[in-house]
């Protein structure tokens, strides 16, 4: 199986998650300003919602992705207030054609006090679990 994981975050909290999914994988967390360049079975894609939507930065990325280059999307974030963005993720991704996973990951995140220090040890431990199974 060949891997790639791609983050977008405006706090750190993705891209801590984000770096732990890529070392369980052997692979680098690149933001999603880096496109997909080869072709991968599972693409771990992280996000959040900002304003109660996703980033247009992350439905740009998406719609610039295609089923030739990715198997299928593996959704995972953090947020404070709202939880899972698959559904926003897999409405972006069926434009293109590109399958999504039926699981994801999410956990809190800290926001302006809210949920401090999210994602914690925890959750890190958490995400790393969650991965093993595509292993």
């Amino acid at each position: 199986m060949k891997f790639a994981v791609r983050y977008y975050t405006k706090t750190g909290n993705t891209k801590r998650l984000a770096d732990a999914v890529a070392q369980e994988l052997g692979v680098e967390a690149l933001p999603i300003s880096q496109p997909i360049t080869e072709p991968v079975d599972i693409l771990f894609l992280g996000n959040s919602y900002y304003a109660f939507n996703i980033d247009p930065e992350v439905r740009a990325f998406v719609a610039g992705l295609s089923k030739d280059k990715v198997g299928k999307i593996v959704n995972f974030g953090s947020a404070a207030l709202l939880n899972s963005t698959y559904k926003k993720i897999k409405a972006e991704a069926s434009k293109v054609g590109v399958a999504m996973d039926e699981k994801e990951f999410h956990c809190k995140g800290e926001f302006k006090g809210m949920h401090k220090g999210r994602p914690n040890e925890d959750d890190i431990k958490a995400i790393v679990e969650f991965v093993k199974q595509y292993k």
